[in-house]
């Protein structure tokens, strides 16, 4: 119990007040129908109504419990808006200093709710965030990464939240520090495969072409390692505009001409790392999209998402096909033979069925090279040796040691 509390309980007023609110709560253990629930709704409000003295609320993990429970995704928009209701009254009493400190307990059930909000629900949160939470500013820190994890289901194109969502991101990444808060975006992006795709449209609507990449830095967060994780996970996520927008985040601060010079890069990066990238980028050629690969080639050849000329050489590249030649003779060729013989070494752990799809896996990202001119004739000599192996390999594993 907090000493602040343990003192107010000396205070007869105050236990007066904590009575008060448990009666009302009470009604919530007999609420059979969601009527119940918005008419126990209403009592809890004129209790925490009854003494505006005290900022310290009693009985408040009972209450945010039940107002949690009262944010389930069963429950219907009424309820879900009087809960809201609830908590600005709970947000104006305890002001931002309470609110702060117990940030845990009222987030518990406001951070899920707008993956799965009505429409007419989800303005009433975000007024709650803009109004409640935005002035805590940096005392946001600890729970950013959740709140960033809340916020972003907002950003599902053609909402009418999407704009207003966009905006309170913008703010909230201003209030903590645009590194901290990109941070906490790549965070929620490694752990929460429903928010890769709002968060790296976030990413990429918000990079600025006309500014360099190393000047937007900020924007791949501390924890470089965490990135080049969240970055493989996503190029492989089952959904392809996650792919397509992790290949335009490769393209925007990862050209090869830059990404193991120390002094150009935007994070540091050994050569095995970015290996390791190029190794999750190649598997997208696996979904046979054209929006896929045609960025993924713009990557590999040194061109920008529109096929312009990335960091040409004024000498030796007069004309589109001879920069791509040149780019990708002296910067890429050698990394996606590594990511290429990388995969054709990789060995799983599947069924039957599932081995023989990982062993066409390899080859059907290689088929799909040669048919990219500026790229297959490249790269056949260094590999085939490798595929051989892999195929003396997977043909001794099955058959045995007679092969």
């Amino acid at each position: 119990m907090d000493p602040e509390e343990q003192e107010l309980l000396n205070d007869y007023r105050y236990r007066s007040y904590s009575a008060v609110i448990e009666k009302a709560l009470r009604n919530f253990e007999s609420s059979s129908e969601w009527a119940d629930l918005i008419s126990s709704l209403g009592k809890l409000n004129k209790a925490l109504q009854s003494n505006l003295k005290y900022s310290l609320l009693p009985k408040r993990l009972i209450i945010c419990k039940r107002l949690a429970q009262c944010l389930h995704p069963a429950l219907p928009s009424g309820v879900h808006l009087k809960a809201l209701e609830t908590y600005e009254v709970i947000f104006k009493i305890i002001g931002t200093k309470w609110l702060a400190k117990d940030l845990f307990i009222y987030s518990s059930g406001l951070f899920p709710l707008l993956s799965y909000a009505a429409m007419s629900v989800k303005p009433a949160l975000l007024t709650l965030y803009e109004r409640y939470f935005l002035p805590l500013q940096r005392a946001l820190l600890p729970s950013l990464q959740a709140f960033t994890t809340g916020l972003l289901p907002g950003l599902e194109e053609g909402l009418e939240v999407y704009d207003r969502t966009d905006a309170l991101l913008v703010k909230l990444s201003l209030l903590v520090g645009q590194q901290v808060f990109y941070g906490a975006l790549w965070g929620s992006v490694l752990i929460s495969p429903l928010v890769r795709l709002p968060a790296s449209l976030f990413i990429v609507t918000h990079f600025d072409s006309t500014s360099s990449a190393l000047q937007q830095r900020y924007m791949l967060g501390s924890d470089h390692r965490l990135v080049m994780k969240s970055v493989c996970l996503s190029l492989q996520d089952s959904n392809v505009l996650v792919q397509r927008n992790m290949l335009e985040i490769l393209l925007n601060f990862f050209p090869f001409y830059s990404c193991l010079d120390p002094t150009e890069a935007c994070i540091p990066m050994t050569r095995d790392d970015v290996v390791t990238i190029v190794s999750a980028a190649s598997l997208t050629l696996l979904r046979r999209d054209m929006s896929l690969n045609r960025r993924l080639y713009a990557w590999l050849l040194g061109m920008d998402i529109k096929g312009n000329m990335q960091a040409p050489d004024p000498q030796l590249s007069r004309t589109l096909e001879e920069h791509t030649a040149f780019y990708f003779h002296k910067y890429s060729r050698q990394l996606l033979v590594q990511a290429l013989i990388s995969i054709l070494q990789q060995r799983g752990e599947e069924t039957d069925t599932e081995s023989i799809v990982a062993y066409l896996r390899p080859f059907r990202i290689i088929l799909s090279l040669l048919d990219k001119p500026e790229i297959g004739p490249q790269i056949t000599g260094e590999l085939m040796l490798e595929v051989v192996r892999a195929f003396y390999r997977y043909c001794r594993e099955m058959l045995g040691e007679d092969v």
